[in-house]
């Protein structure tokens, strides 16, 4: 009569029919004010209303577990142990259910009100993992109800393996659990949970994805090579996953179809190229680790370059590398195989090279590293005196004995007289142009003549204008 929700009133007696133990008349109370939800596959529990009443049925069966000492139990005690003991057995024998009424009335408003993340989180706490992982298979439901209602209890309770089991039990191949191991791989990444995630990684077979989180955690956090130097399982790791990879990779080439879909793949080019990267990086691993050790090494940067970051970073590696050894020749054949593998910008390299020996004052050593570089074999004709030019920005540092004889190490006059116009000795410039063959010296000496003009060098530009 006065139009109110009768709703509330239903689920009231609804709930005074359960606790009166009258099943059958509370779901008929129930089915007039609760409603299924309409998206079976929200993350949530469904409506408060149908919490309550699983929430009631569940306390109301509480097993009690027959102890060693029994017989001190009162008349009483015992009677309520013989009246609970069938359903304490249930309860043991792995969490099954069936047979329990309490249980069966919790499952049906569960299957007919409450949401898959309610039913299988419903398994979950009576330990029937089984039946939530095919509630979950049966209903296609998406992964993050399996993220949400199995995994996560699943690690937080350290039954990761259990669950590894089952998935494979269901099914040995893994193939319909693909969807949902790759969701739990993406969200132990987002979390940082890196040790969990490479044990999911394993378990799957997933080789390649399994090497990549060994290559975080042989760089993550390292300060220095001397930290590096102790992490190179983590390498041979890398390696084992690749190897492992390629033999299952061979093996499956004859059958037509290739399975592990969810498995990342990768052609037995790159994998190869990786393993060299591998093996290169435990060469310079040992190699810096060693300089550090002996107290050769000057270089510290902010972060620390390995094999496994972009073209910059592996241009870093080699500069370390030949800038950290007793002297510039003992790094250089790792520097070098390191240019070649990685086809990176040698002369970029090399220039970075000498700007640091500038500046560590290493003029000699500037010279050895034009000597290794011309009898690599691959230099082009100009990369020395390219070096050099790129030093030059820093002349002013340079003393000008080691100036000289820089720039006469140089094999060509045209980059010779270039060189001394950049550190201004116009005079040297205009010594080597008069030596070149005639009509180009006379434009050399014009253009030496003009920048004298310019600086106000007035003796050269007299010697420059007699010669003319």
């Amino acid at each position: 009569k006065s139009g109110l929700d009768p709703g509330g009133a239903w689920h009231a007696w609804g709930m005074a029919c359960l606790k009166a133990g009258n099943l059958s008349a509370a779901r008929e109370k129930f089915n007039r004010c609760l409603k299924p939800p309409m998206d079976l596959n929200q993350l949530n529990h469904g409506s408060r209303l149908v919490q309550d009443v699983i929430q009631y049925l569940e306390a109301t069966v509480r097993p009690i577990l027959i102890a060693d000492d029994d017989y001190f139990a009162t008349l009483r005690e015992l009677e309520a142990t013989l009246r609970t003991r069938s359903l304490s057995l249930e309860m043991m024998c792995e969490g099954k259910i069936q047979h329990n009424s309490y249980y069966q009335e919790c499952l049906f408003y569960l299957h007919s009100y409450g949401t898959n993340l309610a039913i299988i989180s419903f398994y979950m706490r009576h330990d029937c993992m089984r039946e939530a992982l095919l509630h979950l298979l049966n209903k296609e439901s998406p992964s993050e109800v399996f993220i949400e209602g199995i995994f996560i209890p699943s690690y937080e309770s350290g039954k990761l393996h259990m669950l590894e089991n089952l998935l494979e039990t269901i099914d040995p191949g893994l193939e319909s659990w693909g969807v949902y191991l790759i969701a739990a791989c993406k969200y132990l990444q987002r979390k940082n949970y890196y040790h969990i995630l490479y044990e999911l990684q394993q378990f799957m077979k997933d080789h390649v994805r399994a090497a990549m989180t060994c290559i975080r955690f042989f760089t993550h956090g390292a300060k220095s090579y001397t930290e590096l130097g102790g992490k190179q399982t983590w390498l041979l790791k890398i390696k084992d996953h690749l190897k492992v990879y390629l033999q299952e990779v061979s093996r499956s080439a004859g059958r037509k179809k290739m399975a592990f879909t969810f498995r990342k793949k990768m052609s037995a080019t790159d994998v190869s190229r990786h393993i060299n990267t591998v093996d290169l990086q435990m060469e310079v691993t040992k190699f810096l680790h060693q300089c550090e050790s002996s107290g050769t090494s000057q270089m510290t940067g902010s972060s620390l370059p390995t094999l496994f970051g972009n073209n910059n970073m592996k241009m870093d590696v080699a500069c370390k590398v030949i800038l950290e050894g007793k002297n510039i020749e003992e790094g250089f054949g790792i520097a070098f195989r390191v240019l070649q593998d990685f086809q990176l910008e040698a002369t970029e390299v090399y220039s970075k090279v000498a700007k640091q020996l500038v500046k560590q004052q290493k003029y000699s050593e500037i010279r050895q590293l034009l000597k290794c570089v011309s009898e690599s074999g691959v230099a082009a004709k100009n990369d020395g005196d390219n070096i050099i030019l790129n030093c030059l920005n820093e002349f002013k540092n340079i003393p000008a004995e080691d100036l000289d004889n820089l720039i006469q190490d140089m094999d060509s006059d045209e980059n010779k007289i270039q060189a001394y116009v950049m550190c201004h000795k116009l005079r040297s410039a205009y010594l080597v142009s008069v030596r070149q063959e005639k009509g180009r010296a006379v434009q050399l000496v014009q253009h030496v003549r003009q920048l004298a003009e310019s600086s106000g060098d007035d003796v050269v530009k007299a010697i420059c204008a007699q010669w003319l």
